[in-house]
Parts: structure tokens; sequence; C-alpha cells
């Protein structure tokens, strides 16, 4: 006797449905993230004169050297990041020079950058593609062809090690393997002269360099100690301020990486969105076998009031990246409180401010003062979290000052 199943009687248990669902749902969002970095799971660590390198040719180790320094390195896929960076551009140029790239124009980049010409030639070893299985100097002729995008006229030479030489930022004895190579150019400015051309020349109204020798920067030339103080020197020379970041450019050696919306929607400021979007899938498929609570009274989409409109543009000014230009803003926004609170002259000078407000500190004996608290808040914040320290120490500060008002 066969048994049936009652009519009424449902095939499968919620909670059975509510785990396939789960699963569907997590396997859905895990094939279009992998759509969207598979890219980024390729190997890029083959030979070649890239910043992923590290091969002879590579600036790997340059990048290795300026993280254990602690300082702030990257290295960028999205073409972009070469019109506008808030770091220190570094574009170390293959032997094909700007080939990879369509229509690129050196003097578009963004400030400060520094290019580096080629002097070798590489051919990566086919049993260990991470390694050079032999190099040699790269013709001149190639050079000058990638350098007449900087100056028509100009030309690279080759000559001895001239020993040790000044630069802006202290006497340096740098190794060149074989020759090293300069730059000979009549519009270029020259920062680091040596015997015979230019080192480092400059692009002449523009805050872009350009260093003719890359064994000073590259994995192999960096294995003399001389190289990678000069390296080091170089690095901190070029930034505008001592926090900023250290950008590598890799678009230019074929590893560009697509802006697509797909790879968006999985990245910062629109992960939390996309993720809370297949948290809704999963409860609206829950909700369709099981009622939780009682409908939500529709309420308004834009929120009135000041707490909206302060969360509103705190979020403009997050999705922009500009929370750390905040703190000098906060700054004067403080000190305009102060001098309403004290009573001072609108129109008083910052000597005569920061003056009168240290004495009512020292009087007061508070920890610090106006200057040492403006000192902190001049220069924009490296972060989020930075700009947070500092923010509440000046207001802090300030409450003391009040007496807690």
């Amino acid at each position: 006797m066969s048994e049936r199943v009652p009519g009424n009687a449902a095939p499968f248990a919620a909670s059975t449905v509510g785990i396939l669902v789960a699963i569907g749902v997590l396997a859905f969002t895990a094939i279009f993230a992998l759509l969207a970095w598979s890219p980024d799971l390729a190997n890029k660590d083959r030979a070649g004169m890239h910043p992923y390198s590290t091969s002879a040719l590579g600036y790997a180790g340059l990048i290795k050297i300026l993280e254990n320094d602690g300082q702030d390195v990257s290295v960028s896929r999205l073409a972009s990041t070469k019109s506008y960076t808030d770091g220190v551009l570094v574009i170390t140029l293959p032997r094909n020079g700007f080939s990879r790239v369509d229509a690129f124009d050196v003097a578009e980049v963004s400030e400060p950058a520094l290019y580096v010409l080629p002097k070798w030639s590489g051919w990566p070893d086919p049993a260990k593609p991470k390694w050079q299985k032999d190099t040699g100097l790269l013709e001149t002729f190639f050079v000058n062809s990638i350098l007449e995008s900087f100056d028509e006229d100009a030309k690279v030479w080759r000559l001895r090690n001239p020993g040790k030489i000044l630069t802006p930022f202290g006497p340096q004895v740098p190794k060149f393997e074989n020759k090293m190579q300069v730059i000979e150019s009549n519009s270029l400015e020259s920062i680091i002269k040596v015997p015979g051309g230019t080192l480092l020349a400059k692009l002449p109204g523009r805050d872009v360099y350009v260093l003719s020798d890359p064994d000073v920067l590259n994995t192999f030339g960096l294995a003399e100690r001389e190289n990678a103080r000069f390296a080091l020197g170089l690095m901190d020379w070029l930034k505008d301020y001592g926090s900023q970041p250290i950008v590598f450019d890799a678009t230019i050696h074929g590893f560009e990486r697509s802006e697509s919306l797909l790879r968006a929607i999985f990245d910062v400021p629109f992960l939390g969105a996309t993720l809370i979007s297949f948290a809704t899938m999963l409860l609206v498929g829950w909700a369709a076998f099981i009622r939780f609570e009682p409908p939500q009274k529709e309420t308004r989409t834009i929120a009135y009031g000041k707490k909206a409109l302060a969360e509103s543009t705190a979020g403009l000014i997050s999705m922009a990246r500009r929370e750390g230009h905040q703190a000098p803003n906060y700054l004067r926004l403080t000190k305009r409180y102060l001098t309403r609170l004290l009573g001072l002259p609108p129109g008083l000078s910052d000597e005569d401010f920061s003056r009168t407000l240290d004495s009512i500190a020292k009087q007061k004996k508070l920890d610090s003062s106006w200057t040492e608290q403006s000192e902190q808040m001049q220069l924009p914040a490296r972060g989020r979290n930075e700009l947070r320290d500092k923010a509440a120490a000046l207001w802090r500060w300030r409450k003391e000052m009040s007496d807690g008002d």
C-alpha cells in the first residue's frame, strides 16, 4: 500500500527552504564578486621593469624599502590615477615607452610626478618567469625616442660613474652598473647635474621630473647601500609634505584595470550598499514564506532637519575622500567660536590672537597652548582616524578654555 502526502502539507520544511535560498544568494554573490575581482587574482609577479616585478630590472624592491621605512606606498592599476592622485606619482617607463597607453600626454599627469627612463633590456626566463634570463644595455636610440616626449631635442649619453655628486637632498655617492646614463637638454631644468649631463631633470613650470638612470631605483641597483640611500632621499625630496603617499603606476606596463560598474559595486564606498541589497533579497525570500512582523508605515525618503543635512554633507565629503582636508577648516571654525566667546575683536590678526589665547591658556594652567593646537591642525590629516583624533584634542582644549561652556 503506497503512502500519499496530504494535499495541504508542504513538501519541504521552512528551514530547508531558508537554507537553500541562503546558499543560492551567497553563490550568486560569490560569482559576481569573482567576475569583478578576477583580474586581480592573476599573477603579476613576472620579470620586467614594472612595480610588481621582483626581478633585477623591477621596482618591487624599492616598494619594499619604502614600506620598511614607514612610508605609505601603493601600486595603481587605474588609468585615472595618472591624471589625479594625492600622492607622489612614480612612472617607471618600459623599453617600449608609451606604446601601451592611448593618447598619453606627459604634461597632464598629477603633480608631483617622477618619470624613470629605461636603460636595460631583459628577457624573462621561460622556466622561471619571475627572473630575468639575461639583460643587456638598451640602445640609446630607444631611450631617445622616449625622451622626445619630454623634449624633442634632448639626448641621452652614457658616461663613467661620477663618484660623489651634489643633490637637493645632500651629497650622494650612487653607483651605476656599466655606465651612468644622463640627459642632455636645453629646455629641461637640471636638478641634479653631473659632469657631462643631467641625472634628474624637471619640466619647466611643472612639478614633473625625469630620472635618466634607473640603477638608483631598480632592484638590482638597490643592492648597493649608496643607491638605497639615494632612492630614499629622492622620494622624500619629491613630497610636498612628509606623510604624502607614493603611488607607482602600473597601467603603462599593461596592467590597467577597467573601472567597471560590476567592480565598483564590490568596492568602497558602494560595498555596503551591495551587501545590504543582497541581504534584502535574502530577507524578502524569507518573508515570502514567513511574515515576521506587520508592514511598516511608509516614511519620507529624505528627512527634514539639521541632523539629516549634516549627515548628507558628511556622506558627500566621505565619498569624495576629502575628510583629511577638513582639519584646517575645523581650526578656523574653532577660532571664530573662541573669538565670540572671549569677546575678542573680529579683525584681530593671527599673531595677536595666538598671543592672547596662549596667555589665557597659561593663566588657566592648560597642558597645551593655542599655538601648539593650531600647528597640529594646519596641515590636512592623513585620513579619517587622524582627523578625528586631531579634532577631538582641539575640542577638549576648547572646552577647557571656555570652562566647560
